[in-house]
């Protein structure tokens, strides 16, 4: 159960400019003792203080390759923190600003239910559990445990060439994948790698059995848990076709999360490291509408100026989660640092953090 996050200190309500000078102050004074990770969906005013950017793959390698910092100030969100802490040394301390900063998609009781449904009509042992990276440490324990891997937006594709891979050539031999908790990724991504939609069903964790048959659960190769991402499910396909209307020469670049019909109305598909790359190696001119977070699309507008870069959604569409982190709570917990308080730091019980390693290292080294 996650703790309730404390009422800031009255001082470090709004007053953005002063907390800047706190974070500064804070920083220079810690030195090296503190590594600030950032994602890229954090407001411009962590992103600029964070010693490393990037999604949730680039930041679980920084957080694993940076022992001399006693401290990592994770600027994500609640189970990054937790997987931040399982790779780090046991003399690192991780702090998560806002403990309201989550991002839960799967129960862990349910994917248990899920398991042993799926044990009573097909053979467990050739099926693969496949987390993704923004899931509980205790699923990411469950996905260790009984011989799965974690994976990000990022290197989806890797993972799961390892679960259907021969156990020969290193990989899990897996006839099939049980794919959680987004299911948009999981069906994307196995639709790239050339499987079809009739290899999938997805399991409906409010229904018995997952709502599907005993021939379904034995014959798909892929079982999609039936969650998604609030921001990303907000990308339509009319969405797409407003811009290209506005925009006839635009490029469409979507996150693999959106939903399969709007992803195959885009040009490109890709992870956030993804999407950023695909902007900065444009040319001048170019013209993008971008299926992702708010505070990314605005980012790399304002870095490439030469270029014409807007969010397929006009509404806007923040992650409500991360959007919780902010100039104060940095300030806050950097400065409970100086004076010798640890604020907001994330553990994970240990038995639960030895098989949750045991998934995120597969990832690591497949990767």
């Amino acid at each position: 159960m996650l703790r309730l996050q404390e009422s800031l200190p009255e001082r470090f309500i709004h007053d953005d400019p002063v907390n800047a000078e706190r974070i500064a102050t804070a920083k220079a004074t810690l030195c090296g003792r503190v590594f600030i990770l950032g994602h890229h969906y954090q407001r411009d005013e962590v992103i600029e203080w964070a010693d490393a950017t990037g999604d949730s793959f680039r930041l679980s390698q920084q957080a694993q390759s940076h022992p001399e910092a006693d401290h990592i100030v994770f600027c994500g969100v609640h189970f990054m923190a937790e997987s931040a802490d399982i790779l780090t040394g046991d003399h690192q301390q991780v702090i998560l600003p806002d403990l309201n900063a989550g991002c839960s998609m799967a129960d862990m009781e349910e994917v248990e239910e899920a398991w042993e449904s799926i044990a009573r009509v097909t053979d467990i042992d050739r099926v693969v559990p496949i987390t993704y990276m923004n899931s509980s440490a205790t699923l990411k324990a469950f996905v260790g445990e009984h011989g799965g891997g974690v994976c990000t937006s990022s290197n989806v594709r890797a993972v799961l060439d390892w679960a259907f891979g021969a156990e020969a050539d290193g990989g899990c031999d897996g006839r099939q994948v049980l794919f959680f908790p987004d299911q948009h990724l999981g069906r994307n991504t196995g639709v790239a790698m050339g499987h079809t939609l009739d290899d999938m069903g997805v399991w409906d964790p409010r229904r018995v059995d997952g709502g599907l048959d005993e021939a379904t659960i034995k014959d798909s190769t892929f079982l999609l848990w039936k969650g998604h991402c609030s921001v990303h499910q907000r990308f339509t396909p009319d969405l797409v076709a407003a811009f290209r209307s506005e925009f006839p020469d635009g490029e469409v670049i979507v996150h693999p999360e959106c939903a399969h019909e709007t992803v195959l109305l885009a040009d490109r598909v890709g992870s956030t490291d993804s999407i950023i790359r695909s902007v900065e190696e444009a040319p001048a001119g170019s013209t993008f509408g971008i299926g992702t977070e708010i505070h990314l699309v605005d980012r790399l507008a304002r870095k490439h100026p030469d270029k014409r870069i807007v969010s397929l959604d006009p509404m806007v569409c923040p992650c409500s989660t991360m959007f919780r982190i902010d100039a104060a709570h940095l300030a806050w917990v950097l400065e409970g640092l100086v004076e010798g308080r640890v604020e907001n730091q994330v553990t994970v019980e240990p038995d639960t953090a030895d098989w949750a390693r045991v998934a995120l290292d597969r990832m690591l080294a497949i990767t």
